[in-house]
């Protein structure tokens, strides 16, 4: 009697039907996914899937990392560490060879890679999640003929700075702006093409960069800036730097915001928002502007808390934030409510440096390539 072959999976279940279902799965646990047939391996290593998972997954895992020094560093997955008792923070590896011999700075995150940059002379592009990064060594020969041959310095000029990503040129982009003799200028780098672009034509006039000094924060194809005017307690509203444009524009704050100290400006769930700490009231003020660029979308909401810092907002829709008095992650919901509170041991308010962290979206995007066809099977490379 001949035997009977069992059906696998694939033989179940219709192939969109596979997609979908994958598609609700955490991007951490897809890795080993890969192993269990060819058509999974193919279906989860597509970058079409790694796009789609990125924009669509149900469960997002948002991450931080926290760099205690050159060669030290930590990854909390901020989920995990609410839900898991036994939640253990993990150690990370820096994507070089050997410690790297001068200082580096975490410049920021978009869309799953984190963007690294060593003085003088290359930046690192690294997906922590796939191991993937790309040394990417550049020339200030471009941005030093323009200030009379006085040398430049990205950590001491560069008065704001953004990373973000062009999806019509399908090229990850640094924009920095720095003044020369009081004159604001602008330049773009290109990730993968490794080349400065001059955009001084697309300042707008005037600019006083010393009340722009900060790191922008990709969002909706655009990068965006917080103003502060220390001395006044006023903020021109938010500085946009539209990538494939090339353009800037402004967005104004809501009418009721009280900054009697600094605000910070932040990614909120995919929306624009602002933090202001209510001393008198013991309180912090977090504005989302929930619609992009509709200023009557503008909602606040209250917690009931000091010091307190939005990472993220959780899977579940709670705010997800770190204490700073305490040095404790911390969710709260929209109703004001405490739910969780979480101390990571790594932190301590002798060595605390929160410019050290950055907080990204985990995927499985790789790199884009130079050539005009994209290779889907990259390679990692060492750095």
């Amino acid at each position: 009697m001949e035997e009977k072959k069992q059906k696998s999976i694939n033989d179940i279940l219709p192939l969109d039907l596979i997609q979908r279902i994958l598609l609700r799965i955490p991007v951490k646990h897809l890795g080993r996914l890969k192993c269990v047939s060819k058509l999974w391996h193919s279906l989860i290593s597509d970058p079409d899937f790694a796009e789609s998972h990125l924009h669509l997954s149900l469960a997002s895992t948002h991450a931080c990392i926290y760099k205690k020094n050159s060669t030290e560093a930590y990854l909390i997955h901020l989920e995990e560490a609410f839900n898991d008792k036994n939640y253990k923070v993990r150690e990370l590896s820096f994507p070089f060879k050997k410690p790297p011999p001068s200082e580096f700075r975490l410049m920021g995150s978009c869309r799953g890679f984190v963007l690294l940059h060593q003085e003088p002379h290359f930046f690192v592009v690294w997906n922590p999640l796939t191991g993937f990064s790309k040394r990417v060594s550049y020339s200030w020969l471009d941005i030093v003929h323009r200030t009379k041959g006085r040398y430049f310095r990205f950590s001491g000029n560069a008065m704001l700075y953004g990373f973000g990503y062009d999806a019509t040129l399908d090229d990850y982009l640094l924009v920095i702006a720095w003044k020369d003799s009081n004159c604001p200028l602008l330049d773009c780098f290109s990730l993968k093409t490794n080349s400065w672009i001059n955009l001084d034509a697309a300042v707008p006039k005037p600019l006083s960069l010393m009340e722009w000094r900060s790191r922008g924060l990709f969002l909706n194809g655009s990068i965006h800036w917080f103003s502060y005017y220390l001395e006044k307690h006023h903020s021109d509203g938010l500085l946009v730097f539209d990538l494939k444009e090339r353009s800037f524009s402004k967005i104004s704050l809501p009418e009721q915001l009280e900054m009697r100290d600094a605000a910070t400006f932040f990614i909120l769930g995919g929306c624009l928002a602002l933090c202001s700490q209510d001393y008198v009231g013991c309180k912090t003020h977090i504005w989302v502007m929930k619609e992009y660029k509709v200023h009557s979308s503008w909602t606040l909401y209250v917690i009931p808390c000091l010091e307190f810092e939005p990472l993220c907002l959780s899977n579940d829709r709670d705010v997800v934030a770190v204490i700073y008095r305490s040095l404790k992650f911390a969710k709260y919901n929209l109703r004001e409510e405490l739910l969780q509170r979480f101390r990571c041991p790594l932190f301590r308010l002798q060595t605390f440096n929160w410019t050290w962290c950055t907080v990204y979206t985990e995927s499985l995007l790789p790199f884009p390539s130079n050539s005009k066809h994209k290779d889907k099977k990259k390679k990692k490379n060492a750095i």
